[in-house]
């Protein structure tokens, strides 16, 4: 039986990323505990980068749960597109957008873009407060290459997982698994990170 080492309150909405941190962490004895436990709110992404924003949101979240918090933010940056849809990934297409309804704009957006030319990679930073006001919050970030795929491939993960190719693997995101997904990706990586800073 896993001994429990630390409860967490996960400050985001989105639930493909609640699942692929709970997957990573709850074996190791970290229990989560979803936003939407502590209310229906939305917290306001007013940062200019992925931290920023990962910081805003862990801070917001350890004011109301009165627990150590995780923020993530994490996002796409493509190189043709000069870096977007980076910070604003979740809501490329609109405040309210489909994953379908961003993927589909970022192909439309890159529809005239060689293959040659359609290098990104996803990106996470995620935050570590252990209550509002800690003045050192343990901040880890990763990035995964990819490339951007002409039409989406594959069922599985979420956000643009359908149109990120990995040609190490000759499959997209949305084509894994979410064992090798939580190898791989930016988020398992700044995962991997944070578990390091846990442990010292």
């Amino acid at each position: 039986m896993t001994q429990k080492i630390l409860d967490l309150a996960v400050a985001t909405t989105n639930q493909g990323k609640f699942k692929e941190l709970r997957a990573k962490l709850t074996p190791l004895g970290i229990t989560l505990y979803p936003m939407s436990e502590f209310g229906d709110f939305d917290i306001e992404e007013t940062g200019l980068t992925f931290v920023e924003n990962a910081i805003l949101k862990a801070r917001y979240l350890s004011r109301i749960s009165k627990m150590p918090t995780l923020g993530d933010d994490s996002g796409l940056v493509v190189e043709a597109l000069g870096g977007a849809p980076g910070i604003y990934s979740a809501r490329y297409a609109g405040p309210h957008a489909k994953d379908s309804e961003n993927y589909q704009k970022l192909l439309h957006e890159m529809r005239e873009i060689p293959q040659t030319f359609r290098q990104a990679y996803t990106y996470c930073a995620l935050v570590l407060m252990l209550h509002e006001n800690d003045p050192a919050p343990k901040i880890c970030t990763g990035k995964m290459s990819c490339e951007i795929l002409t039409e989406p491939r594959g069922s599985h993960g979420f956000g643009y997982d359908p149109v990120l190719y990995v040609p190490a693997l000759n499959q997209s995101l949305a084509e894994l698994s979410m064992d090798i997904k939580n190898e791989i990706s930016h988020r398992a990586k700044a995962m991997d990170r944070l578990l390091e800073a846990i442990k010292q």
